[in-house]
């Protein structure tokens, strides 16, 4: 007995991972010794028998209804990662999350996102418990599981709730830790081909039994470092792309906030009255106007003159290229440290217990903070900086401000603000480089305490009971930010005045005058109790090989976290990072479950029939959520040994995290395109009289940088207390081929369809799409889903920080993807070998790939405006969806030497908006397939020592690097991955194609 429970505390954590190496997916009969995926438990006198991923009943083989993908640890010893995101990724059921190249936006985390239906939709396991989630949004960091120690990783397709509870819409990753007998150390160092991207890793675990076998006890450590790239580091990402308006080329340097300043003079504000600007002889015809709103729209003020804004340059215009000072890859240091042990206190109990800590540091770095918004200018306080055409110039618009003041009042209306002579409104938009780049630290310490008995109550009947409580403490500290409140007396006279009209021009005590530190702090605590009653009835089924296996159980479980801002943050005087109000809340839920496992029939000639089933009723502590029920079914059919089909059908459901019910409203700056401002949109009829009705001047529509001076626009987010939660039906159907003529190989087809209803979203699904959703789709402003445009817009149209529109969440939309998966494995033997006496090799040739058929979304269930991001990239599907993705591997073992070669494929995508032709300014409308391979190469060294040397992108594939014409127009962007305006970050999306290229990696492993 001592034996069997020593085995059974096989409790190590979990990590998120991916990708697929030797192991099949599959739900056959496999020899326990050889399938680390399985977690052994006591055997009750009748055999080891094994819990599976997505089932709490214990069994005696792998079979489940419900498609499983196991990535055992062997894929990431020859991946060469040390974080669990770079072979999560690779797997073709998932579409990246946040990862280490995720500089803006991004956490310092790194998330997993299930078949691309949002990261909060994917439950992460560690050995098949719930893990530490890391803020408000209640994400699991993969950054606090342990890769070294990775047994292997159970990727479940579809809904899982039945099973696990909330959050299991999209699927579950379960990360299987190992348990250590005796020492291991080990290290691992990564740089790639240009000398740039270190990282290193040094961990080590000892594990040993006691008290005669009674117990057992693994204790482990690991330090990482992982050193920065800067943008300026690759040709593709050196310069920020964007177009000067919507209708121009695609140029360098992208930010229309620049560091000599730009001042907007106000809508209602004519310059230079009396001059002929367009030399025609005529100062009021229709032409002289629209020069003049030109000059309203961009005044910049370079070289101590006004001037209207031009195409930008290399060196020159009124655009500023911030990507340089951006990081590309981000830097973070890790020290983990943790252990588990059981102890069998009496004949058939034990005690165990699991104990984790994480301190993890991750870094942002952006350009110099880009300060915009609309100021009051005290002309006499910043005259000394100012030449007399300039000053003229002020006066001119002071004037003018006093008269559209006067005329108000002479309306009935109130007068303007700054009516006063002297002072002037104006929108100003100036980047700070004096102060140096934006900086953000986040230091995150979590740490995760679990303690549990299980044993006999019968022969066939087993308990199982936990607590478990995690924490996780985030600090975030912010430098480069500048205090709008400073920077506003530094204008009006209040404090001494900053000289922000030209290049260079803010000495060292203004930057003093008008720099803020911010910081923020995060909390989030999980807390479960779970009991499980798990066993057999005994053989009931007539002819069943099995007895009939079932589950039972109980939970408790409670969330909560909060943000705290400090007062500048809340308050929105910080820019630089966005601003946001404290967010903190908590909700618990009690549950009941139970599962089914019926054996039908099986006979001697491999026959059988399986049938199972599950339910949870949950009575949550939210209103509105209240009680819910979740339950699933599914069958197993084996006409003959070599074939088994199944199929299974799961209702789901997700609760609304902290974030989505109780945040406070922050500021975010997305990247969109107003369809005010696109030319092509706001000619349509319907567009335009809704930019109208909803605050843009007739004469502004479709006007670029008029309506929209910055391609990112400030909108508020905030919680909504009254969200119900989301439900899913999930419908999965496969066959499983082992036949009996081809040892060795194993071939698994799976179709899934998962439809997500009452989605919590953004109105439209995001800024983008509640932009397109108001102004384009319905194009009706008395619609409700224009309530966020409503008196929002500045005299001009545009969407300025003064007065952002806050886009809500609710439960409003509809998700889903479908398609197949397709897994292949083969194992066997070669008459060739050179270093071994056999004269043979182990082959292994393995295939992991996924079509998907479908990916869409719905934004607003009831409006028909559908968005299929299959095939997709940009716009509202943001990350690409390719129709196919594929990781392969073909590993030859020749004695102590394997040599592995990988290949990964993405099938080409087409860009989703369909609103803008971005080849008309040399961006990108389709990527095209994109393919990498790794070779890996391990040596045992001796019994104890493995050395692995690596190259990854051994072909050095990167996005296409831009060449540019005289003009500072991108001449090359006909293929590759080279974005522009359409694309997430640094021209590309660097989570999903490669940013560091031909990348090198020498570990070493040793066991005593």
């Amino acid at each position: 007995m001592s034996n069997r429970f020593t085995k059974s505390a096989l409790l190590a954590g979990t990590i998120m991972a991916g990708a697929m190496i030797a192991t099949p997916v599959s739900a056959q009969t496999v020899d326990q010794e050889n399938e680390p995926a399985l977690q052994a438990l006591p055997d009750n006198g009748a055999g080891n028998v094994i819990v599976v991923t997505g089932s709490r009943i214990q069994r005696r083989n792998v079979e489940s209804a419900a498609p499983v993908a196991v990535v055992n640890a062997e894929e990431f010893e020859l991946s060469g990662t040390v974080n669990v995101e770079n072979v999560i990724n690779t797997l073709p059921q998932v579409v990246p999350g946040t990862t280490s190249f995720s500089n803006n936006p991004g956490t310092g985390a790194s998330t997993l996102n299930l078949r691309g239906l949002g990261t909060p939709r994917t439950l992460v396991l560690v050995n098949g418990r719930r893990w530490m989630s890391y803020d408000t949004n209640q994400i699991v960091d993969l950054n606090t599981i342990p890769s070294f120690l990775i047994d292997s990783v159970d990727v479940v397709t579809g809904g899982a709730s039945a099973v696990y509870g909330s959050d299991a819409l999209a699927g579950v990753v379960n990360f299987r830790l190992k348990q250590v007998d005796g020492i291991e150390l080990g290290g691992q160092y990564n740089i790639t081909e240009r000398g740039d991207g270190a990282r290193y890793e040094v961990h080590g675990a000892i594990g040993t039994s006691f008290d005669d076998g009674r117990g057992s006890a693994t204790v482990f450590a690991e330090y990482y470092n992982r050193e920065p790239i800067f943008q300026s580091g690759r040709n593709f990402s050196n310069f920020a792309l964007g177009g000067e308006s919507f209708d121009a080329p695609l140029q360098r340097f992208g930010s229309g906030t620049p560091p000599q300043g730009r001042v907007n003079a106000p809508g209602n504000v004519i310059v230079r009255n009396a001059i002929d600007l367009n030399n025609d002889g005529d100062t009021t015809d229709a032409g002289e106007a629209a020069i003049r709103r030109d000059i309203a729209a961009g005044l910049v003020l370079d070289d101590g003159l006004f001037r209207t804004p031009g195409v930008a340059t290399p060196n020159a215009g009124n655009s500023y290229n911030y990507a340089p000072a951006n990081y590309l890859q981000l830097p973070q240091e890790r020290y983990l440290i943790g252990g588990y042990a059981d102890y069998e206190f009496s004949d058939g109990h034990s005690a165990y217990t699991e104990v984790s800590f994480v301190n993890n540091r991750v870094a942002q770095e952006l350009a110099a903070t880009p300060v915009t918004g609309t100021f009051n200018v005290n002309i006499a306080a910043v005259s000394p900086f100012l030449s007399a055409a300039v000053i003229n110039e002020l006066n001119i618009i002071d004037q003018r401000e006093a008269a559209a003041s006067a005329e108000r009042v002479a309306n009935g209306l109130s007068a303007l603000p700054t009516a006063q002579l002297g002072v002037i409104s104006t929108a100003i938009n100036r980047r700070t480089i004096e102060s140096g780049s934006r900086n953000s630290l986040d230091e995150r310490n979590a740490f995760r305490v679990l303690g549990g008995v299980r044993g006999d109550i019968t022969q066939t009947i087993n308990y199982d009971a936990y607590y478990m409580y995690a924490r996780t403490r985030n600090a975030n500290i912010q430098a480069g930010n500048i205090s709008r409140s400073a920077f506003q007396r530094g204008l009006d006279g209040t404090d001494p005045a900053i000289n922000i009209f030209g290049l260079g021009q803010l000495s060292q005590g203004s930057i003093d005058q008008i720099s803020i530190q911010a910081q923020n702090g995060d909390v989030s605590t999980t807390q479960v109790a779970s009991a499980v009653i798990s066993g057999t009835f005994g053989d009931f089924a007539i002819g069943a090989a099995q007895p009939i296996g079932f589950a039972l159980g109980a939970e408790y479980r409670k969330v909560g976290s909060e943000f705290l801002p400090d007062t500048a943050l809340s308050s929105g005087d910080v820019i630089g990072f966005n601003a946001g109000d404290a967010t903190a809340g908590s909700y618990n839920v009690k549950e009941v479950f139970g599962e089914l496992n019926i054996p039908i029939f099986e006979t001697d000639g491999g026959a059988r029939l399986n049938l199972t089933a599950a339910g949870r009723i949950s009575d949550y502590s939210l209103e509105a959520v209240g009680t819910t029920y979740t339950y699933a079914g599914g069958v197993e059919f084996s006409p003959i040994r070599d074939v088994t089909l199944r199929g299974q059908y799961q209702r789901a459901v997700r609760a609304p995290n902290v974030a989505e019910l109780f945040q406070g409203q922050a500021i975010n700056f997305p990247g969109v395109v107003d369809p005010c401002a696109n030319a092509a949109t706001g000619a349509v009829a319907a567009t335009r009289a809704a930019c109208i009705a909803l605050g843009v001047p007739a004469g502004n529509v479709g006007q670029g940088l008029i309506v929209q001076p910055n391609a990112q626009v400030p909108v508020l987010i905030g919680g909504n207390p009254n969200l119900e939660e989301e439900t899913s039906d999930s419908f999965t159907a496969g066959i499983v081929l082992q036949p009996s003529f081809l040892p060795g190989f194993t071939l698994t087809a799976d179709y899934f369809d998962i439809t997500i209803d009452n989605a919590i979203a953004s109105v439209g699904g995001s800024p983008q799409g509640a932009f397109d959703l108001c102004f384009v789709t319905v194009a009706a402003a008395a619609n409700p889903v224009c309530d966020a445009f409503r008196g929002v817009r500045n005299g001009d149209g545009a969407i300025v920080v003064d007065n952002p529109p806050l886009i809500s969440q609710a439960n409003i939309s509809s998700l889903g993807v479908s398609g197949i998966d397709l897994e292949a494995n083969y194992t066997t033997t070669i008459p060739f070998s050179l270093l071994t006496d056999t004269g043979e090799q182990r082959v292994n040739l393995s295939f992991l790939g996924t079509w998907t058929e479908s990916s869409f979304v719905t934004p607003v269930v009831g409006i028909d405006d559908t968005v299929e991001c299959a095939g997709k990239f940009g716009g509202r599907c943001g990350e690409p969806t390719p129709s196919f993705k594929w990781t392969s591997r073909a590993s030859f073992m020749d004695g102590p030497l394997t040599t592995s070669i990988r290949w990964r494929h993405l099938s080409a995508v087409q860009d989703e908006d369909d609103s803008v032709l971005y080849s008309d300014f040399n961006g990108v409308e389709r990527i095209p397939a994109y393919d990498l391979f790794d070779l890996t190469m391990a040596f045992e060294a001796s019994e104890n020592l493995t050395l692995t040397f690596g190259v990854n992108n051994i072909f050095d594939k990167l996005p296409l690097s831009p060449e540019f014409n005289a003009a500072g127009e991108v001449s090359n962007t006909n293929n590759g991955t080279l974005l522009g305006d359409n694309q997430e970050q640094a021209n590309t999306y660097p989570s999903t194609f490669d940013v560091l290229g031909r990348d090198f990696f020498v570990s070493a492993k040793m066991k005593f």
